[in-house]
């Protein structure tokens, strides 16, 4: 009975954790997923300045002195662009650090539900085995009971035998008497 009962909490236990589990899976993969996308928009950003970088030395006017307004231009296109990309990489870091943040919590909280259960299968199995012992005593009680019962049964039988022996030898020897004296 004892091992039934535990059997039953840990396959329930089991069944929380696996879907538990697949949730921190799931938490695991969201958060790789937008890691590698704040990964990427900042290569892209680092390629970009390399880019800016370039657009800055270049100089098409006059003999190649010279910036022109075009050379001007495409270079605060390529800036904001970049800005543009930092704004993004500020988003997605945020949504990152949510995504963490809720994993923490996520796994606080899992830790304090596995503490519960731990503590409630601990004082069930506390609870089960004083169980178990009072049980023991009641039946060391009851053999003990039948153990002087079967004895005193004993003795009473060993006493009327013992009676009847000795009545039928007085029987037996009173007949003899009567047999003799006729």
């Amino acid at each position: 009975m004892k091992q039934l009962l535990l059997l039953l909490f840990f396959y329930f236990g089991m069944l929380h954790t696996s879907t538990s589990q697949t949730d921190l899976n799931t938490d695991s993969i969201n958060f790789e997923q937008q890691r590698e996308r704040v990964n990427n928009l900042l290569e892209k950003r680092s390629r970009r300045f390399g880019d800016f970088d370039n657009s800055l030395r270049q100089k098409t006017g006059v003999f190649g002195i010279f910036k022109r307004k075009k050379d001007m231009q495409r270079s605060i296109d390529i800036l904001r662009e970049i800005v543009l990309t930092d704004n993004t990489i500020l988003l997605e870091t945020k949504k990152l650090l949510y995504i963490k943040g809720n994993e923490s919590d996520r796994n606080e909280n899992l830790a304090a539900t596995y503490d519960k259960q731990l503590s409630g299968y601990m004082h069930t199995v506390m609870k089960l085995q004083t169980e178990n012992e009072k049980l023991r005593n009641q039946i060391r009680n009851i053999e003990e009971r039948q153990r002087n019962s079967h004895i005193i049964i004993l003795l009473l039988t060993i006493i009327l035998l013992a009676l009847c022996v000795a009545f039928y030898l007085r029987l037996q020897q009173h007949k003899r008497q009567n047999l003799t004296q006729e």
